[in-house]
């Protein structure tokens, strides 16, 4: 699978692209917390077995990973939006947010930029969006993997002060569980305004105190 990965990667180093940085992010979809950007610049020879889509890989696995990844990068970045950003610009725009300043706090400015998505960033560097690209590009791949365990921990961390929530065990995504308990006791201060009109009426959430 990585050498598939790899081999798509490599169809771009032409025409004076040495470096390329994939990016990608992970949090779109969950009810709470932040939404969380990666990038990553590799040397275009270095090769890591194991690297795919993070949702493809064991949690036990992608701390592995990651561990190597960060370890073995040319260069690499993490962006955090927080909940309230989130709400104010929406989540679509927030994703893109923090891929841009994962980029931009990048130590080596890529040649190249892969995201994942149908959408790009307002840029003047070369950005290049990628459907499904964490399922398809070596470098969009590792990114997920750095965005996903970095959220992922972030959202156990958080659990120990909103315990009700179980968010160690669904990460602030909309299980049936998570989506119960709202409507029993009602959001946190870290769930998305703006993604509760899902869960509760509009009556209802006027009435909470975030």
């Amino acid at each position: 699978m990585s050498l598939r990965l790899k081999a798509f990667d490599k169809k771009y180093f032409k025409n004076g692209i040495e470096l390329i940085a994939g990016v990608d992010e992970a949090g779109r979809g969950p009810l709470a917390g932040p939404v969380v950007a990666a990038a990553v610049i590799f040397d275009k020879n270095f090769y890591l077995e194991g690297v795919n889509d993070s949702k493809q890989v064991a949690e036990s696995q992608r701390e592995n990973l990651y561990n190597q990844i960060i370890t073995q990068a040319l260069s690499y970045s993490i962006s955090i939006i927080e909940v309230d950003v989130i709400d104010k610009i929406n989540i679509l725009n927030a994703s893109l947010l923090a891929m841009k300043q994962a980029v931009h706090k990048l130590s080596i400015k890529p040649n190249l930029v892969l995201i994942d998505g149908n959408r790009k960033y307002q840029s003047e560097d070369a950005v290049v969006p990628i459907v499904k690209g964490d399922a398809k590009s070596f470098s969009i791949a590792a990114a997920s993997i750095l965005a996903k365990v970095t959220r992922d921990r972030l959202m156990k961390n958080l659990a120990k002060d909103y315990p009700e929530y179980f968010w160690e065990q669904n990460k602030g995504y909309p299980t049936k569980k998570h989506r119960e308990i709202i409507k029993q006791i009602g959001p946190s201060p870290l769930h998305r305004k703006s993604f509760m009109k899902k869960i509760i009426t509009e009556e209802q959430i006027l009435t909470i105190k975030f």
